[in-house]
């Protein structure tokens, strides 16, 4: 081991000396890079944007009538969604604001039978980001939303109609690549729980239908992040002679 001497004849390390530089390189780069996602995600900025995604999704239905309660399992299926959002920055990292999504699904089972279902739901959303290079972070999104449901199901050739209301949560991380331009590709994982009751009446059966939907989305993004508009001002007037 080679050990260098300084004054007061004391020795030093030269391995100490090559850690502390890696931790003080270290500590610099996460200051550098939180300042620079700062300028991204700093209180007072906006972000509007929009998700693309598929997602698997198995439901369970319970339809309570007069002989008792009768549960069923769906069919995994696979759906389609597009979700854009506004938000703003009320404190530095942290994003709230509003966001609508929209999801269409069609499964057919079995010979004559086709369920076709749209969702669109409409909320407040709230996301965090955690940084981890200069033009990289992690983020932590909540969501919770409401909205109305449409069901169009062909049993047996009788084409059949159903509309409700629906609520869910979502949570799920998320990881966000920045650009030069202010531009951020994002990639989100989610999990959702959607809950909607409705009452039907088919072939003069009444029931009361109860569906209940855990649901994990992958889907990926784009978004601009922007500081605050200019406030808009008068022109000065003009005589003319």
């Amino acid at each position: 081991m080679v050990l260098y001497r300084i004054k007061d004849n004391q020795f030093i390390n030269p391995k100490n000396v090559t850690m502390k530089k890696q931790i003080c390189i270290s500590i610099a780069l996460m200051l550098f890079a939180g300042t620079l996602l700062g300028q991204y995600t700093s209180q007072g900025n906006f972000m509007i944007g929009s998700t693309f995604g598929l997602s698997a999704a198995n439901s369970t239905i319970t339809q309570k009538a007069e002989g008792g309660n009768v549960s069923t399992e769906n069919p995994t299926h696979v759906q389609l969604g597009i979700a854009p959002s506004v938000g703003y920055f009320l404190l530095d990292g942290l994003g709230l604001g509003i966001g609508l999504d929209y999801t269409f699904n069609q499964v057919r089972k079995g010979e004559g039978e086709r369920n076709e279902d749209s969702d669109i739901l409409f909320g407040p959303f709230a996301r965090y980001y955690f940084p981890l290079t200069d033009d990289m972070a992690f983020f932590l999104e909540g969501s919770f939303g409401f909205g109305n449901s449409r069901d169009d199901m062909e049993i047996g050739g009788q084409p059949q109609n159903i509309r409700t209301n629906i609520t869910a949560l979502g949570i799920g991380p998320g990881l966000t690549i920045f650009s030069t331009s202010s531009i951020g590709i994002e990639a989100l994982l989610k999990y959702n729980y959607a809950r909607s009751t409705f009452d039907t009446n088919i072939g003069g059966i009444s029931a009361k239908t109860t569906t209940e939907t855990n649901q994990f989305d992958f889907s990926v993004g784009i978004r601009l992040y922007f500081s605050g508009l200019q406030k808009a001002t008068k022109a000065p007037s003009q005589r003319l002679y």
